[in-house]
C-alpha cells in the first residue's frame, strides 16, 4: 500500500511534533504547517529532511488551502495553548481557534480531502459532573466574562464546526480530546514545567524541606498522560476512529497537584514543604478521563506517571535557557 499524504497543522508544537515523528515511522508522507510562534522546528530535529515544512499562520485561509493541495488526510492541531495565555491573550486564543478551524474545513473541501481529525481538549467541559468522564459529558462555558474559558470556548466552536461541516463532503471526520499530556519540551505555561522550575529555584536552600508555592492547597486532581502514550492513542483514532465520533485520549491514573510537586522534589533528591497560594478564578478541581472508547480501538496506557516524570524533570533542568526564547 502506498504511503498516505498527511498535513499536520501545528506540527512543530509539542503534540504535533510527536505525531509527525510517529507518522514518519509508520511510513507516511508528512507536510507540516506552523508559524512557529509557539512551536519550534527543533522538536523535529533528525527528521526535518523527511518533512515538507510550510511556515504560515493557520488563520491565513489562502496559505492553508495551498498547503492542503495533494493531501489525503489533514490533522488539525494548531492552537494557542497554555493556561497563562487563556488569561493574558483570550482574543488571540479565540481568533486562532475560530479562523483556523474555518480555514481548515474550507481547505479540505477545496482540495477534496476526505479525512479530517481535529484536536479538541478536556477544557470543553470545565468542571465535569462525572468522574471518570466519558465523551457524553455536556460541554460548558461557565462564565463568559472569565478569560480562562477562551480556550475551552474556542474548542467547543471547533467541535461544532468539525461535526456539522463534516456531515457532508467528508469520508471521515474525528475529534480527539487530549487530557493533560506531559513530556519533555511540552512548553512553559503548564503546571508541571512551572512546578519543576520553581522547585529548582527553591531547592537552593541547603537543608530540610524545600518551600514551594502551589496554587490553592494542592488538592486539585489530574490524570496526566505521557506524550508517547498520547501518540499511541491518537494513532488509534487516525487508523480506526469512526466518522463523526470523538475520543478521550488520556490515562485514568489520578494524582493531586500536591503529590506531583512532592514527586518532582524527590526527583531532585529533596523533600518539599508546600505553601498554598490563591487559585486563579475558574481553576478546575478534578479531571480524569474515561478511556473505554479509545481502549475499544486497541489503546492501553503503558507509562505510569512515576516512570514518565523523571525524564521530564531532567529535560527542563537541562534546557531552562530556552525559556528566554519563549519556549522555542
Amino acid at each position: 500500500m502506498s504511503a498516505r499524504r498527511f498535513l499536520v497543522t501545528g506540527g512543530t508544537g509539542f503534540l504535533g511534533a510527536a505525531l509527525v515523528r510517529r507518522l514518519l515511522r509508520a511510513g507516511e508522507r508528512v507536510r507540516v504547517l506552523d508559524n512557529n510562534s509557539r512551536g519550534a522546528p527543533r522538536r523535529l530535529a533528525g527528521v526535518l529532511d523527511d518533512v515538507e515544512m510550510i511556515e504560515a499562520d493557520i488563520r491565513d485561509a489562502d496559505a492553508v488551502r495551498r498547503a492542503a493541495k495533494g493531501i489525503d488526510f489533514l490533522v488539525h492541531m494548531a492552537a494557542v495553548n497554555g493556561t497563562e495565555f487563556f488569561y493574558s491573550r483570550p482574543e488571540l486564543v479565540l481568533d486562532v481557534a475560530l479562523r483556523g478551524m474555518l480555514a481548515v474545513v474550507d481547505a479540505c473541501r477545496a482540495n477534496g480531502i476526505g479525512e479530517l481529525s481535529v484536536a479538541s481538549s478536556s477544557e470543553v467541559y470545565q468542571e465535569p459532573r462525572h468522574i471518570p468522564t466519558d465523551e457524553s459529558e455536556p460541554l460548558v462555558v461557565p462564565d463568559i466574562m472569565n478569560p480562562r474559558y477562551s480556550y475551552g470556548g474556542g474548542k467547543i466552536m471547533s467541535e461544532l464546526i468539525a461535526v456539522n461541516y463534516g456531515r457532508t463532503g467528508f469520508e471521515r471526520v474525528t475529534i480527539f480530546r487530549p487530557h493533560n499530556v506531559y513530556g519533555p519540551d511540552m512548553g512553559w505555561e503548564h503546571v508541571l514545567p512551572q512546578l519543576i522550575l520553581r522547585a529548582k529555584a527553591a531547592a537552593v536552600c541547603p537543608d530540610g524541606a524545600v518551600p514551594l508555592e502551589i496554587q490553592g492547597d494542592g488538592s486539585q486532581r489530574r490524570a496526566f498522560v505521557h506524550v508517547d502514550d498520547f501518540t499511541d492513542s491518537l494513532m488509534c483514532v487516525l487508523e480506526r476512529g469512526a466518522h463523526l465520533n470523538l475520543y478521550h485520549l488520556g490515562n485514568p491514573e489520578e494524582i493531586t497537584i500536591a503529590d506531583a510537586a512532592r514527586r518532582i522534589l524527590r526527583c531532585l533528591g529533596r523533600e518539599v514543604r508546600l505553601i498554598a497560594t490563591p487559585e486563579p478564578p475558574g481553576a478546575t478541581q478534578r479531571r480524569c478521563p474515561d478511556i473505554a472508547k479509545i481502549a475499544a480501538l486497541g489503546f492501553a496506557p503503558r507509562i505510569p506517571f512515576d516512570a514518565g516524570l523523571p525524564g521530564v524533570v531532567d529535560w527542563y533542568l537541562a534546557n531552562e535557557h530556552l525559556l528566554s526564547s519563549a519556549g522555542k
